[in-house]
């Protein structure tokens, strides 16, 4: 006890695990580098990597004019490696030495002990990392022109002894046929150097794209280091109660088994279940049911279970549909598995059925062979993936099995909230890889869905109508006679404040709105768990006083305003890729969640002082019409701003262009020459550079 009073506790420090960088977390070395020469600001010209063997390469640029760089060596070696003629191939197009290539190595095997940790606002976040690896230059170059002179040096011998060769002489052939391989040469030849090598070559690399210290979307990536929305969910590891933290201290004490039945392998009894941890428990019920309300699964939890613990758990191996949980595809198709019908990798049987998920977020309906149609799947998986979460109907399709869980939306909007954010990205993914069309976003109407459409005659149609005209007659005389008595009981004044009078506007074009909020209008009036309104532009313009619309209009420029200087280029589609991001970072209930149109964000972006640039894209391209608009900030305010308009002009002209052509239109209209550094300051400011050509940011089709 006086150990303890002599050494108190000075303060407590809350831990939280991050996930969501989970097995992409890599620590990158610079072993001959010293730690206060960093790469930061050295431009990086490419980066690739081969995932399983945890290699990466990174292309770097070297500044050629430097006082300490010398020229002609650099010319030397461009010569000796690429040789005196210059294509695609060439290493040094510039027919300089003007760039450098690092190559990975691991520095440990074993990294399950290591975390990267952010400290913030009294709390710990914790990422464990997937790979340590350092970085050395490497000299394969060297390599290239050694074979070079190899080649050159064989032709040379080649030509002056063909002079002298005569007919070849007829050699006899020994024809022998190999022994079967023993497991003993089969193990030799394994692990052998030649068998290792080509193994390794024969994994693809993965090309990357490289956002610097201060890129934006570097600042967000950032944003997941920490553990997000740790006050629901994703820490359960950290998180124990007294009594589980005592229990794991000291388990209990095996007892004899001998007399109790045995049971399948695949069976586990409700009271071996509540011997389990709370989120394997919720894990293996979400497995074995796959779709359930969330009173059900607290039914099955047992009674004191606490329904915040619940909440947390459920998020990490669920997704809300129509306000019920359903298994996330990852839980039901582990990683390494395949489909047991075609043999397809898990990894496309989880596209697969997050499709056919997304799908019944719109609508309660789908249809099997517009699923087969989009997915490319063999009909056996799509219908495993139908028969998970819905009930087929004869002549109709297939109808989501639940009703739609009101309760549990009305009670935790912010979870719904953060679901609906989830699956606005996983739209985005499945909108590339699928091609999605307009008519797969966009949900049936309902109308085709009814119960009995055919069966309907004309009297009962008339008699329906009259009735819909009753019923409307009456709210309508009952809201006249309200806003009546109203206005008696107010001043004596008998006119109307004008400004109290709000007009709903319809969106003049013909897209539809911006999906950032929950609240948006589908034709079914359900969007992840929400009823959605008729129009989103409702709650700014007929419910919000003229105060607020004023505060979301500076709201929005202001983000408008920040996100142009800090990129000075985007497309519509990366714009509002930033917008949600930037939505979901917000608190809920923030004025911008009343529903912000693409009419209003591009009105905004031209309102802020940045134009339109009319990019003239190759008649095959795939992007989608918001990829195709391309916005970028005429005037920063700085010395580089004539320089940028030169190049954007050049853009509006060519989808591509050469270094060499931007440099010398530049020199022409500014009338001067530019240096390297104000070269590349303006191309990093507006360009992406890639196989040797220059295009605008988000313009490059992958």
């Amino acid at each position: 006890m006086a150990n303890e009073e002599d050494d108190p506790i000075i303060q407590e420090i809350d831990v939280f695990l991050a996930r969501s960088l989970l097995e992409k977390l890599y620590l990158f070395q610079y072993p001959i580098r010293p730690a206060s020469m960093t790469y930061d600001d050295v431009t990086h010209l490419s980066a690739k990597i081969k995932p399983k063997q945890q290699k990466v390469e990174l292309e770097m640029a070297i500044d050629t004019l430097n006082p300490n760089y010398c020229r002609s060596k650099g010319e030397q070696i461009a010569l000796n490696v690429d040789g005196t003629c210059t294509d695609e191939t060439s290493t040094y197009s510039s027919k300089l030495m003007d760039k450098q290539t690092f190559c990975s190595s691991q520095a440990a095997s074993n990294v399950s002990r290591y975390a990267a940790a952010v400290y913030k606002k009294g709390e710990l976040h914790l990422t464990p990392l997937h790979g340590i690896l350092q970085l050395r230059p490497s000299f394969t170059y060297l390599d290239k022109a050694d074979a070079k002179h190899r080649e050159r040096e064989a032709a040379n011998e080649g030509g002056d002894s063909s002079q002298d060769e005569t007919e070849d002489d007829v050699k006899q052939i020994t024809v022998r046929f190999s022994r079967p391989e023993t497991e003993q040469a089969r193990q030799r030849r394994v692990q052998s150097y030649e068998f290792l090598q080509k193994r390794q070559a024969e994994e693809h690399w993965v090309h990357l794209h490289y956002y610097s210290l201060k890129d934006s979307r570097s600042e967000h990536e950032r944003q997941y280091l920490f553990s997000q929305g740790h006050g629901l969910a994703e820490n359960t590891e950290l998180i124990k109660s007294p009594s589980e933290y005592l229990m794991m201290l000291m388990p209990p004490s095996v007892e004899e088994e001998n007399d109790k039945p045995v049971a399948p392998s695949n069976v586990l009894s409700m009271a071996q279940l509540r011997t389990l941890p709370l989120a394997d428990q919720i894990k293996i019920l979400m497995k074995n049911v796959k779709v359930m309300p969330f009173a059900n699964l607290m039914s099955l939890l047992g009674s004191g279970t606490d329904s915040t613990a619940v909440l947390r758990c459920i998020q990490q191996v669920a997704m809300l549909v129509q306000g019920n949980w359903v298994v996330k595809s990852d839980v039901l198709y582990p990683k390494d598995t395949s489909s047991p019908h075609s043999g397809v990798p898990a990894e496309v049987l989880c596209r697969g059925r997050d499709f056919v998920m997304w799908k019944f977020t719109q609508d309660r309906w789908v249809v099997r062979k517009e699923v087969a149609a989009v997915t490319k799947l063999c009909p056996e998986d799509v219908k495993d993936f139908l028969e998970h979460m819905s009930v087929a109907r004869i002549n109709k399709g297939w109808e989501f099995m639940l009703p739609y869980d009101e309760d549990f939306v009305k009670k935790h909007p912010d979870i719904v909230q953060r679901q609906h954010m989830l699956w606005m990205g996983i739209q985005a993914k499945l909108e590339k890889v699928y091609n999605l069309l307009k008519e797969h976003l966009t949900p049936k109407k309902q109308e085709a869905q009814s119960a009995h459409p055919l069966l309907i005659s004309g009297e009962q149609r008339v008699s329906m109508a009259k009735a819909k005209v009753k019923q409307n007659y009456g709210q309508l005389e009952k809201e006249f006679q309200k806003q009546k008595a109203e206005v008696k009981s107010n001043d004596t004044s008998t006119k109307m404040d004008i400004s109290n009078i709000r007009i709903k506007e319809e969106p003049v074009s013909d897209e539809e709105p911006m999906e950032t909020s929950a609240y948006e209008g589908m034709n079914n009036g359900v969007v992840n768990g929400l009823h959605a309104e008729e129009d989103s532009m409702d709650s700014l313009n007929g419910h919000l006083p003229g105060g607020c619309i004023d505060r979301v209009a500076q709201e929005l420029k202001a983000f408008v305003s920040s996100t142009f200087k800090k990129q000075f280029v985007l497309t519509l589609s990366e714009l509002k890729r930033l917008f949600n991001l930037h939505l979901a970072s917000l608190p809920p209930g923030h004025m911008l969640f009343s529903g912000i149109s693409d009419k209003m964000l591009q009105d905004m972006v031209l309102d802020t002082g940045c134009k339109q640039i009319l990019v003239p894209f190759p008649p095959q391209t795939a992007a989608s019409p918001d990829e195709l608009k391309v916005y970028a900030l005429w005037e920063a305010g700085d010395t580089y701003d004539q320089h940028r308009q030169v190049l954007l002009e050049i853009f509006s002209k060519n989808y591509r262009v050469r270094r060499n052509v931007i440099q010398s239109q530049l020199s022409q209209e500014c009338g001067e020459d530019l240096n390297k550094q104000e070269v590349d300051r303006v191309l990093k400011d507006c360009c992406v550079s890639y196989g040797g050509m220059w295009y605008l940011k988000g313009t490059v089709q992958s």
